[in-house]
């Protein structure tokens, strides 16, 4: 069991799940704009102003859609696995990086 938990922690399986799911469903919402903007176009010049069909309510339901589920998405998913993550796989400890390094070679190079 602990290397399943392993499995999911520490590979980009939940990265790569959230990025599907929300890819698709944005999917939906650029499929729903792009079929009311095709709606709004006339047929011919004389239609400009009589074209009725409205399809906005079916875009913004899919934003309505795409919102909640990506806030659906975010705080059952995405934040659970961030604090497991933290938990089971805590960042290492910041040591000295070669600017450190470096800056305490001049600095003695500078004393002699």
């Amino acid at each position: 069991m602990s290397g399943f938990k392993k499995f999911l922690l520490q590979g980009n399986l939940v990265d790569i799940a959230v990025a599907f799911i929300i890819g698709a469903s944005f999917g939906t919402v650029v499929t729903t704009f792009v079929n009311w903007l095709t709606a709004q176009m006339p047929e011919s010049a004389s239609d400009v102003f009589t074209n009725a069909e409205n399809s906005f309510g079916a875009f913004l339901n899919a934003v309505i859609a795409f919102v909640i589920l990506a806030a659906v998405v975010y705080f059952l998913v995405v934040t659970p696995y961030t604090k497991a993550k933290e938990r089971f796989f805590p960042d290492p400890e910041p040591g000295e990086t070669e600017l450190d390094i470096l800056t305490q070679i001049r600095d003695s190079l500078a004393t002699r």
